[in-house]
């Protein structure tokens, strides 16, 4: 086994399918910045709010004022010079750091293809995207054409992950036999042309997707990774990315997705793509093509970096089954829901009201969440528990700074969850200025009056 895994790690392969994977990242990223620099949301919802909910272990992240501005700038430039393969270890690792720290100043926006985004380019810090077809090898006048196999396989390995796991939790009773959530979201989009008003309001339409999802998600890496079903699996990839976008308001993700599944098509499929971009580079630029050809990549510190690949793909295997160590419904306490690829399984409504109390007197107010929290905020709290315990937190904070006495902050709080009728969500006789934020078990959630089978 030894020797078949050494033999494995010493082959090479063709270093096209980097290339294009490194210039398609760093475009769809440019475009991501830029889109949500244009839409105001760095003014909405990292400098207008007085108040940013965090990420247990990061609360020291937080947002700079009007330097977040510069903060994506930066992050900006990192993409376009992965693009341009411009000092690329330079700049992939500026885009992961950035990247990651605008996502962790708010976990109010916190979506999977931000989680993926921060995971795959950390994964491309320890690739070399920059072999060839790159400003890095046009100035260093080297270029090289083959490249450890290991290396297009682990951006393989990561989509895998993503697809399978995101197939697997659809596996549950909500999704298969209820049709729960897109059985509610779904009829809302009766102002879609020529679909809205029938197609979208039919029951079995709404199971037909629900399966259709999910043998989707289960299905299409082992297609893409067979040549026979690849051209046709890419179809599927097209179609469902860009349905999918239609329906819903997913932002990039439909489109990051479509860009790299590319990296499935063999080598002469990106040569190709290679070849038409240089002539037409050439003939804009007239450079001359002195660059030396190598053969194989010289990787450095191969053994670290294939440690560190190693590692972060059993964590990425690993780390989803953490919910397993918590008791209750998964997706009614949400502990261990996050970073787990669980991607719209769940529709939530809450009402999460606070009383602040005095512990000696019993003199009692209740909160206008309206006064600390902007509307988008007010909805992700109302319902997710580590929310309501931070936020609970930030009010004692805010009023004991006022010189309030003795503070207690309970909550009462009402949950609706895919289609049940609400129910009460937090113990509101618990104090939650007394309780602490940590990965144990929330014991004062209330438990769902109701069994959701599945993994």
């Amino acid at each position: 086994m030894a020797k078949n895994l050494n033999t494995y790690l010493n082959k090479t392969t063709d270093v096209s399918p980097l290339v294009i994977f490194r210039i398609g990242f760093g475009i769809m990223m440019c475009y991501g910045i830029i889109r949500f620099w244009i839409k105001g949301w760095i003014e909405t919802i990292y400098i207008q709010p007085n108040f940013h909910f965090s990420y247990f272990g990061f609360e020291w992240v937080k947002p700079l004022g009007n330097f977040t501005y510069i903060l994506f700038i930066i992050c900006c430039l990192a993409t376009i010079f992965i693009a341009l393969g411009f000092k690329y270890r330079i700049a992939i690792i500026t885009f992961f750091l950035s990247f990651t720290y605008i996502e962790l100043m708010d976990k109010t926006i916190y979506l999977n293809h931000y989680y993926f985004i921060s995971m795959m380019s950390f994964l491309m810090i320890f690739l070399p995207l920059n072999a060839s077809f790159s400003l890095d090898s046009y100035l260093l006048k080297k270029s090289y054409k083959l490249v450890p196999n290991w290396t297009i396989d682990t951006i393989k390995i990561m989509l895998t992950i993503v697809y399978l796991y995101a197939g697997l939790a659809k596996i549950n009773s909500d999704w298969l036999l209820k049709a729960m959530p897109l059985k509610i979201w779904l009829p809302s989009k009766y102002d879609l042309p020529f679909l809205g008003e029938n197609l979208m309001q039919q029951n079995w339409f709404h199971y037909a997707m629900s399966w259709s999802g999910m043998f989707y998600d289960l299905l299409i890496p082992f297609l893409l990774f067979y040549k026979r079903t690849r051209i046709f699996a890419f179809i599927l990839v097209v179609f469902f990315h860009v349905f999918t976008r239609v329906l819903f308001p997913i932002g990039m993700f439909p489109y990051v997705m479509i860009i790299s599944t590319l990296i499935f098509f063999d080598s002469n499929f990106h040569k190709k793509i290679i070849s038409f971009l240089r002539k037409r580079i050439n003939r804009l630029l007239k450079l001359k093509n002195e660059i030396l050809i190598n053969e194989v990549y010289p990787l450095l510190n191969r053994k670290i970096s294939l440690t560190i690949v190693f590692l972060f793909l059993s964590v990425q295997l690993l780390f989803p089954f953490r919910y397993l160590t918590y008791p209750g419904e998964l997706f009614w306490t949400e502990e261990g829901y996050r970073f787990s690829w669980r991607v719209m399984l769940i529709e939530k409504m809450g009402y999460t009201n606070f009383k602040i109390v005095n512990a000696e007197t019993n003199n009692y107010f209740y909160v206008d969440n309206q006064d600390f929290l902007t509307p988008l905020q007010e909805k992700q709290m109302s319902f997710q528990p580590d929310f309501i315990l931070e936020y609970a937190h930030y009010l004692g904070d805010h009023f004991k700074k006022q010189g309030h006495k003795n503070i207690q902050v309970f909550a009462e709080s009402y949950v609706a969850l895919n289609g049940r009728l609400s129910q009460p969500f937090i113990d509101k006789s618990i104090d939650l200025y007394k309780e602490k934020e940590s990965w144990k078990h929330k014991n004062w959630i209330l438990p769902l009056n109701d069994e959701i089978k599945g993994l």
